[in-house]
């Protein structure tokens, strides 16, 4: 068949919870050959040796030992999305295989996730919902209010190119913008934006009304946000993050929001996601949690295929690849 001569591809599955849009099937199959997890494990001899890449959606499939030393002949490992802490990356290099990630795909639409985030926060636009739907409220309390977002100081920890995307966004909303990154921006980046660095998250902690995170999730951000932090903050703040939910200390972050050390947050990652029925995160009113919608969007997902094709083609030919990852 024509389809076999070119490289095999394996994904998860076509569809489902975890495997890649029925969309993007006809596009990835200009370039490669499908197997799809099910098919690699009824024939893995055969199937193992046609395998060159493997793009992960969603995190899936799970890569291991086992599955590495199945797979003689491959070269890349392309992932949908920044986060790459699901990959042993040290274990994948190991086996001389390359890994990329997709930053540039997914750095828009999870901007504005957190923009929006924010947004409906501010003026409890969830809860506002509910009243207006309710069979039991004739009319809005006049004590129902939200706060203020223009002029309104954000604190973005994690200025990379999402951060910075952010700091755009909420320019236009005339916030006062500070933050903090292990590196600080350049002058002029800094000035376009309006943005000050603060060197130190405790000043930018104290500071701002709504503090924003947006940073990857490493041995050293786990937990970054903590009681000790959270208690830094103004009790008028919210918090707002869209990075990955282990940055947060849950439990910590579950009695501020219950004694009114800080005044809401906005979650679009948890730990674990989903998070179980009976977490005392969903119980709360002045928290809003959306299902990790922050790349969820048609043209932000097929931007991930386009740089996951990009990077897995440049591996294949030889070539230095657009966003290849190191181990650390």
């Amino acid at each position: 068949m024509e389809g076999e001569e070119l490289p095999g591809l394996l994904v998860n599955e076509i569809g489902g919870i975890h495997g890649i849009l029925h969309g993007h099937v006809a596009f990835l199959k200009k370039h490669f050959y499908l197997i799809t997890m099910k098919e690699f494990l009824a024939n893995k001899k055969q199937m193992g040796k046609k395998i060159q890449a493997i793009y992960l959606w969603w995190h899936k499939p799970v890569i291991d030992q086992e599955l590495l030393q199945s797979l003689p002949n491959l070269k890349v490992i392309a992932n949908s999305g920044v986060g790459m802490e699901h990959l042993d990356l040290k274990l994948v290099a190991s086996f001389g295989v390359k890994m990329a990630n997709a930053p540039r795909a997914v750095s828009s639409s999870t901007a504005d996730t957190g923009m929006a985030l924010l947004l409906a926060s501010a003026i409890r636009l969830v809860e506002g919902y509910h009243l207006a739907i309710s069979s039991h409220v004739e009319y809005c309390e006049a004590d129902f209010l939200g706060v203020e977002v223009t002029g309104a100081t954000l604190g973005i920890i994690g200025m990379g190119r999402i951060g910075y995307k952010i700091a755009v966004r909420a320019k236009a909303f005339e916030m006062n913008i500070l933050y903090h990154n292990r590196t600080r921006r350049k002058e002029q980046e800094e000035q376009a934006v309006g943005a000050t660095y603060c060197e130190k998250k405790e000043n930018l902690l104290q500071q701002a009304d709504f503090v924003m995170v947006v940073v990857s999730l490493t041995p050293q951000t786990h937990k970054l946000i903590g009681k000790r932090e959270l208690e830094l903050m103004k009790p008028t703040a919210t918090l707002i993050n869209i990075s990955r939910g282990a940055v947060i200390d849950q439990e910590a972050l579950v009695t501020a929001l219950q004694t009114g050390v800080i005044r809401a947050a906005a979650l679009d990652v948890t730990y674990p996601e989903p998070l179980p029925r009976d977490h005392a995160l969903l119980k709360l009113k002045n928290i809003i949690i959306t299902p990790h919608l922050g790349i969820k969007t048609d043209k932000a997902t097929y931007m991930i295929t386009e740089e996951a094709v990009e990077n897995i083609l440049a591996a294949l030919h030889g070539l230095p690849m657009p966003s290849e990852v190191l181990p650390s």
